[in-house]
Formats: structure tokens, sequence, C-alpha cells
């Protein structure tokens, strides 16, 4: 088929699904770029006019957080009071008062200088997640200049009608102004999947493109535009056959998803009656609301390090025993393994001023740094412990390499609800308490550790990552990840039937779990529970359906005996469309 003249293809990164089709609305804030550095003759004057434009700062911080509770939830709220605490700090408010008192400089530029210094040296960082942090700096630097300038007020939050947002980047702030039932979705010329504005997105339900770069310089206010936020596709002033074409994928994409939600409500079971336990990986509370209604039978991982992530303090026991409650309740009754903190490789808490690191992902990162910072171990462990009296809760730790960790871990875990039983306070019965296998040197002592643990979940993401020695964000190398390799089916091979020989149960949190083309494997290998990302869990449930274990089980020893990924790939993809 042939694009219209006029019709013209952007790409970028999809990172909240959806295809969404609607007029471009060109957001074009203040920048601080356009900012001419100036002198002042009264500094008394322009410190006056600082600290007006911070009190104005923190007022509008306060609101937006008010207004982010509600529409995505405590957590994620955390990110913008962050800005708050930039605000306050002593390395970003008081070198602008510095600045003014002894070289004369105006307020706007003592902001733009000290906010350029701070935002560059985070960009410096080698983590990912720290460089993104760069952008909550200028997000607050930049709110303090619009009060100095008198452009305060953003425009998102009063659009009143069906838009495709456009701008070179959207910050947390901007982010949560965002009324899902006006705007469609948003294409930014930076971002990155693990920035701040791709976790608010996909908590919005937004559809979303981030890192389209200078091709979105061409698309003009009130273009007409269609975005993927699955495929990170966009198309500006698509032509009549083009449009045609993404409403009728818009179309199927709602035929499929309402399809699919019958089998939301399904249980599990393959054909000849094998059951698996299909569960949810979240990572607030508001993200265990509705997930039984969805299909989910089970939290298979609460992730807790966004309770940690956007404050500028450790929360409390108190603050994190309610967020952990609130998750509990929401499942009713149902399972919730909730992780232990796992902070380091790409995830990063400037106020636990951790040591740089040449390869983090290798360093001390999770339980090693849980076990060495035993107040701050202790008192999630209370939390998560005092939380199990409102519903069935599970402990797993990550990272976990030798045996010694895992017992010291334990041995931490027994000190805590020791600790809890004397104080008097009510805790749930027989907490299981287990390990994620992550690391391959845990994989090959699963049978030792089977011994001992309650269970395993197997994290797909980090095993592949350490069996294959490959750095899954290298695009030079990201081609040799792949969870299909015969060294890691061997491993979770090994892991499932070690637990098995001791009357222990295995799980699955990897992305591998949700991946359709994985089940007939992992039904073959006896794996019993998959936790994945919710809107995944009705699809994988169809395919189960479709399946025979028996017929799994062969494929399986077939698998075994194949020597590459993309032979396995091969083969399932054959077998599924003969089922």
């Amino acid at each position: 088929m042939t694009a219209h003249p006029s019709e013209r293809r952007i790409r970028g990164l999809g990172v909240s699904e959806g295809i969404r089709i609607g007029k471009a609305f060109v957001y074009q804030p203040l920048k601080l770029e356009q900012i001419r550095e100036t002198r002042t003759d009264n500094p008394e004057s322009e410190l006056r006019r600082l600290e007006r434009a911070k009190a104005g700062c923190e007022a509008e911080l306060a609101e937006l957080v008010e207004r982010a509770k509600q529409t995505v939830g405590e957590e994620k709220a955390a990110i913008l009071k962050g800005q708050i605490s930039f605000l306050n700090d002593p390395a970003f408010y008081p070198p602008m008062q510095q600045l003014i008192r002894e070289e004369g400089l105006s307020a706007e530029t003592a902001v733009l200088r000290t906010v350029n210094q701070v935002a560059s040296l985070f960009e410096s960082m080698a983590s990912d997640y720290m460089k993104e942090r760069a952008a909550d700096v200028r997000d607050a630097g930049t709110r303090l200049m619009a009060h100095l300038v008198g452009r305060q007020g953003a425009s998102l939050a009063d659009i009143r009608e069906k838009v495709i947002v456009v701008a070179d980047d959207l910050s947390p702030s901007d982010t949560v102004q965002l009324d899902k039932s006006y705007v469609l979705g948003f294409v930014t010329r930076v971002g990155g999947t693990t920035s701040h504005t791709a976790i608010l997105a996909n908590s919005l339900g937004i559809a979303a493109v981030l890192g389209a770069g200078s091709g979105i310089d061409s698309i003009r206010h009130g273009a007409d535009l269609i975005i993927d936020g699955t495929t990170g596709e966009c198309i500006v002033d698509p032509g009549e056959a083009t449009r045609l074409e993404y409403e009728a994928k818009m179309k199927a994409e709602r035929a499929e998803q309402e399809r699919l939600a019958e089998f939301g409500s399904r249980p599990a079971a393959t054909k000849d009656g094998f059951a698996i336990e299909i569960a949810a990986n979240i990572g607030t509370p508001q993200e265990a609301e509705g997930l039984p209604g969805k299909g989910a039978e089970a939290v298979g991982l609460y992730r807790t390090e966004f309770l940690f992530m956007g404050e500028s303090k450790l929360p409390s026991e108190d603050v994190q025993y309610e967020a952990y409650r609130k998750a509990i309740e929401a499942m009713e009754g149902r399972p919730v393994v909730i992780r232990t903190l796992d902070i380091g490789g790409d995830k990063e808490l400037p106020y636990l001023d951790l040591p740089a690191e040449l390869n983090p992902f290798l360093g001390y990162r999770a339980i090693r740094l849980c076990l060495d910072r035993k107040e701050l171990f202790l008192t999630q462990l209370r939390a998560i412990i005092r939380a199990s009296a409102h519903g069935p809760v599970k402990v797993m730790f990550p990272m976990i390499s030798g045996l010694e960790e895992w017992r010291a871990a334990k041995a931490l875990f027994e000190e805590a609800k020791g600790g809890l039983a004397a104080e008097g306070v009510q805790i749930g019965e027989d907490i299981e308490v287990g390990i994620m296998i992550e690391i391959p040197a845990a994989a090959l002592l699963a049978d030792r550790f089977a011994k001992e643990v309650d269970f395993f979940s197997i994290g797909t993401n980090d095993l592949v990552q350490y069996t294959v020695a490959v750095d899954r964000m290298n695009e030079k190398v990201s081609y040799l990840y792949d969870y299909f390799h015969p060294s890691v089916i061997r491993l979770i091979k090994l892991v499932i039937d070690a637990s098995n020989r001791h009357g222990k149960w295995t799980g699955m949190c990897g992305s591998m779990a949700g991946d359709p083309l994985a089940a007939p494997l992992l039904i073959g290998l006896g794996l019993q529970e998959w936790s994945m990302s919710p809107p995944k869990i009705a699809r994988v449930k169809e395919t189960v359906s479709s399946l025979d274990r028996e017929d799994c089980l062969r494929l399986t020893e077939r698998l075994l005996d194949l020597e590459t990924p993309g032979e396995v790939r091969a083969e399932l993809e054959a077998y599924l469309n003969r089922a």
C-alpha cells in the first residue's frame, strides 16, 4: 500500500500500550534555556523575589500532590513530593541565595546556574535511573523559574478536548495533570522506559511513546496524529488509507480485549485439568485494587522499592505497614508475595548515599544491602509481618547467591517476628518465606535451598542476564538476551525439580511467565505459579486452556535436547500453531 504524500512516520519507544488517533496538542512550556543571564544592583530585592517564588512553588506542588494521590495513588504521588524536597535541599536552594548575595546575580540567573549544575551531576552518573532524575531537578527548577517570570500554571490541566499531547518532555508533575478522558496519549522527544513519566503513563492507562527524537519537530499543533504505544510508531498527517487501517486495528484491539476478558474470570487450567496459579506483579497498593476481578489469583511479586523511591528519607515502619496492608486487603484473602527491598543496579536511593560502582548490577544491591544495613531491613520486615494479620502473606528475598545469605536473612525475619510477638502485636500464622532465583549459583544449589526455604520464585529477567553474561540494556549485545536459551531452560528445570522433590513450590515472576509462547514449556517443566503484568493474564489463561499437559511434557523433553534459542522458539511456535 502506497502512503499518502503528506504522511510522515516517526519511531520512538512504546512504553504504555494502545493505539490512539487524534489531534496533536503541542505543549511548549517555559524552557530554562530561554532565560538570559543578568545581574542585579539590589540583592535583597532578588532574595525576596526568590523566596516568594519558592513559596508559590511549594503551594502549587502541594496541590498537585493531592491531585496525584487521587489519580495515581499515594506512592507515585511521592514522585512530586521529591520536588518539594529539592526546593528545600541544602545543595539546591541555599546555593541560589549565595549566588545572589556573593556574585550579584539576578534570581533567574541564580536558579538557572544551580539547576544546570545539579542536573549535570545526575546526568554524569552511570545509572539510567539516576540520569533520569535530572529531569526531576529541571522540572523543579522550571517551576521555580516560571513563578519568577510570571508564567506559572501549566495549561495541561485545562485541556477539554480529545488530543494527543506532543512535547519535548513531560515531567512527572505534567503527567499527573493529564485527564485521561481528554488526553488520548502522548509522544515526547526524550525519555526512557525507566523514567517516572513512563511509570505514570502506565498507571494512568494513557498510551505513550517516548524518545521520538527530532521527528516531533514536524508535528504542528492541531495536526492529525496516530500513535501506537506498543510498537512506538507515530504517524503524522496520515492519509485516508492509513487512518482506516489504524481505525480497524483499534477496533480489533477493543474486540480482542473484550474477547479475552472472559478468560480473565476463569481458573487457569489445561484441557486435561492441570491447574496453574496465575498471579500479578505490582509495585503499589493501588495496582492491587480490582485484581481479583481481572483474573489474578494472587500477587506473585509486590515490588516494594516504589515505596522508597521519590522520598527524601526512608519510609517509617508505620508508612510501610499501611501500604502493605492496603495491598493485602485489596486481594480479598488471596496470597500476596512481598519482595523485600531490591535497590541497587538500575534503582538507587539518593538518601542512602550508596557508593558509586563500576558494575552496580554485580555489586552492593538487594539482599546484600539489606544484610549490611540491618535496621533498614528489620524495619521493613516488621512492617510486612504486621501486615500479615490482614491476609495471607509470603515473603521473599531477592538476589540470594548462597545459603549463608538466606540463613542470615531468615534469622533477621525470625528476629523481627519474635520481637512483634513479644510486644503482643497480632500477626498472621504460617508466613511462608522463600527466595528469588536470579543468580545461577542459587539455581545450581536449588536442591540444598529446597530443604530450608518454603518456596522459590524465578526472576527470569536477571537470571538470563547473569547466565548468558549479557547487559540487556546494551543494544550491541541485546540480541543475546533470550529466556529460551537452553542453559536458562535447564536451570529453570533444575529449580522446579528440586522444589518438587522436597514438597515445595516454584513460581516465576519474570517476563517469561507472561509470554504465551513460553506456556507449553512452563507447563511441561511443572511450574506451579506464574506471575505477570496484569494486562497479560487473560491472554496467558487463554493459551493455557488450549493446551494438553501430557503433550506439553512430551514437547518439553524434545525442547531440552535442542541446542539454540532459535530452535526452541521455532519448535514452540510450530506447536502453538497446531494446538
